[in-house]
């Protein structure tokens, strides 16, 4: 009797050995860009900054920007309008997103509860958040649910559509070769549709993180005492542009290293996918 060979071909053995190394050619093409770039980057950006306001432009100086920033250090103040700023932004965020993961499901897996609920949601979603604040105000009051209101708005609308994106996305051919499997409807969900779904979830969540933050200014226009918006706004009166820099250098910061996370989190719970 003949004995078959369980060695594999060289070719196949040859591919074998350069998945790895194609993998980490592609992960270099398309990963993390260069620490080396990055710090270029900002430094040029500050560098044109400085020029501009040395060219006669209404910009205050790196300089005094830094020196307002440890001035609201020092007193407190900072501190004081990051902390209230940061907890309207939180709340009104992960509410939203927790509330339109949900949704968004329901809509993207069952036809019924698409038809009964989408239009409401693109209704709405026409309408800016900032607009509902005359509205928030008459219903909530002057207190801090109608900033967070308008702030869980923002998040809400932006990560349910990328949710519903992701459930109705799924490759339908996963999903028959479940049902050929035996899986139920409820098997399939929880372990198909759900693990396909994440990356437009938090692709969601990153968009909404950014409509929190730039609603946030606007949401504590509600007779708030304290947060950077509030201060940004009072630094306005007083043609005060060094504060207003600080406000603004402070939100971009804050939101760029909760965006960061987001995509870390991402990185970790989508590494099984094959990145194109």
């Amino acid at each position: 009797m003949s004995t078959i060979s369980r060695t594999a071909p060289p070719e196949t053995a040859t591919s074998t050995m350069a998945a790895p190394a194609t993998r980490r050619r592609r992960k270099a093409a398309f990963g993390r860009p260069p620490v080396l770039l990055t710090t270029i980057s900002i430094i040029v950006g500050i560098g044109i900054w400085w020029l501009l306001s040395l060219a006669g432009f209404r910009l205050p100086t790196p300089p005094e920007v830094v020196t307002r920033f440890g001035e609201l250090l020092a007193d407190g103040t900072l501190v004081t309008d990051l902390l209230a700023s940061l907890t309207r932004v939180l709340i009104g965020f992960l509410l939203g997103s927790i509330a339109a993961i949900p949704v968004g499901f329901l809509m993207g897996w069952y036809a019924w509860a698409r038809g009964l609920i989408d239009p409401w949601i693109q209704f709405f979603r026409m309408i800016p958040p900032l607009a509902l604040i005359p509205l928030a105000i008459v219903l909530l009051g002057i207190g801090e649910e109608p900033k967070i209101l308008v702030i869980f708005l923002a998040a809400f609308f932006s990560c349910v559509v990328s949710t519903f994106q992701g459930v109705v996305n799924v490759d339908r051919t996963l999903i028959n070769a479940a049902r050929v499997l035996g899986a139920k409807d409820g098997a399939i969900f929880i372990r198909v549709v759900v693990p396909a779904s994440v990356p437009f979830i938090l692709v969601g969540m990153r968009v909404g993180l950014g409509a929190s933050w730039a609603t946030l200014v606007a949401a504590e226009l509600i007779a708030a005492q304290a947060g950077l918006g509030y201060r940004m706004q009072q630094a306005q009166i007083y043609y005060d542009l060094p504060t207003i820099f600080v406000g603004l250098i402070v939100i971009g910061v804050f939101g760029l290293v909760m965006d960061r996370l987001l995509l870390l989190a991402e990185r970790k719970l989508t590494g099984w996918q094959e990145r194109r």
